[in-house]
């Protein structure tokens, strides 16, 4: 089953993102779970579209006002949420932020081709 995990934490999270992730990316990679991942910029380099009523909306920074915000993502592929859970745990960024796990859904949503 894959998994997105989304890497989350407050502005002093940006001071642990240089450190690297610790051999976490390695062990993983040893493992065959990453799929594929990588680091974003700050929220403040964010540009947020919207669509409405046919006119496109443009706004600068995060689409959302919060404390934490999505710094990064991985995918692995893992046999279940438990092995998904014990992966992210390892993360080093789980000390220090948040990560959320959410399922991929299989092929494409509704509606597109």
């Amino acid at each position: 089953m894959k998994y997105l995990l989304l890497i989350c934490g407050d502005e002093s999270a940006a001071e642990h993102a240089n450190d690297g992730c610790g051999g976490w990316s390695e062990e993983m990679e040893r493992r065959g779970v990453v799929q594929g991942g990588a680091g974003l910029a700050p929220p403040s380099d964010a540009t947020s579209v919207r669509v409405r009523e046919h006119e496109v909306l443009l706004t600068d920074g995060p689409f959302a006002e919060t404390k934490e915000q999505v710094g990064g993502f991985c995918i692995i592929d893992c046999a279940d949420l438990d092995e998904a859970i014990e992966i992210a745990s390892k993360h080093p960024a789980a000390s220090y932020g948040t990560i959320e796990i959410r399922p991929l859904l299989a092929g494409p949503p509704p509606g597109v081709a």
